[in-house]
């Protein structure tokens, strides 16, 4: 099997990069792209629309508490963790169709438990749906765990949301835990209350809805070639905020749909 996955067709389609974090590589509407792509010498968090496995945005000062027991992750955005550890590895195939794709990968020596994540990827190009979906299990006795999707999508596009609440986030865009009514943007926040799934429109008018079953979103539209609409199944730094704790006999699973129009 190749290491580059492409799911669909030139005109509606997916392409996955397995050695570079299972990440959609491409998203093809309308024979166009819609992510950013890879270009020598870009970090891996930069491009793309990749997965956030065990943690999803950043942790503060890379350490969090479980189960009585202090953890230090390693720290790879300045004082912080961002992003989870399987973002810039090579994950394995274990099955592939023309529109359907399984990966996994080991969480890693840079997390302190034993565990993996699954990123199941299928395309309904009659639909143009592309569906994603994360599992991540652990085979420790317990362990804290976050799942989410970073997508890159390319400007010139704008964004249609309506959240009913923000969270307030300190001067290292970190959330306190407090929430406000959500004010303009520009944004680098996270989001709760979705009214709708929020939509990216693009300047051929083609429109991509997210939708998830997550219940936090992270919104980045500050820089002038991209924006970012992240799924996520808790806050950043939510170790602290707001844990979810995964068993061996209790995975924690979350979908991600694009929705092409």
């Amino acid at each position: 099997m190749s290491s580059e996955i492409h799911l669909g067709g030139a005109s509606f389609g997916c392409s996955i990069d397995a050695l570079r974090g299972a990440r959609l590589s491409s998203l093809r509407v309308g024979g166009r792209e819609r992510l950013l792509g890879y270009t020598r010498g870009a970090p891996a968090t930069s491009w793309g629309a990749y997965p956030m496995v065990p943690y999803a945005g950043r942790v503060r000062d890379g350490r969090f508490n479980h189960a009585g027991t202090t953890h230090q992750l390693p720290r790879n955005f300045g004082q912080h963790a961002i992003h989870g550890t399987v973002f810039d590895v090579s994950w394995s195939i274990i099955d592939q169709s023309p529109a359907h794709a399984v990966l996994v990968a080991s969480l890693g020596t840079r997390w302190p438990y034993g565990g993996q994540v699954v990123h199941e990827v299928v395309v309904n190009a009659q639909e143009r749906t592309v569906i994603c979906t994360l599992t991540v299990s652990t085979t420790s006795d317990s362990m804290p765990a976050q799942v989410g999707w970073h997508p890159w999508f390319v400007r010139p596009a704008s964004l249609e949301i309506d959240f009913s609440e923000m969270y307030v986030r300190d001067e290292q865009y970190i959330p306190s835990g407090r929430r406000i009514t959500p004010p303009p943007g520009p944004w680098d926040d996270c989001f709760v209350g979705a009214r709708r799934p929020p939509t990216v429109v693009f300047a051929d008018d083609t429109r991509v809805t997210v939708e998830s079953d997550c219940d936090h979103w992270v919104i980045y539209d500050m820089p002038t070639h991209a924006l970012c609409v992240e799924p996520q199944s808790g806050p950043p730094d939510g170790f602290t905020l707001a844990p979810h704790v995964v068993t061996p006999q209790s995975p924690l699973r979350r979908t991600m749909k694009l929705i092409a129009r």
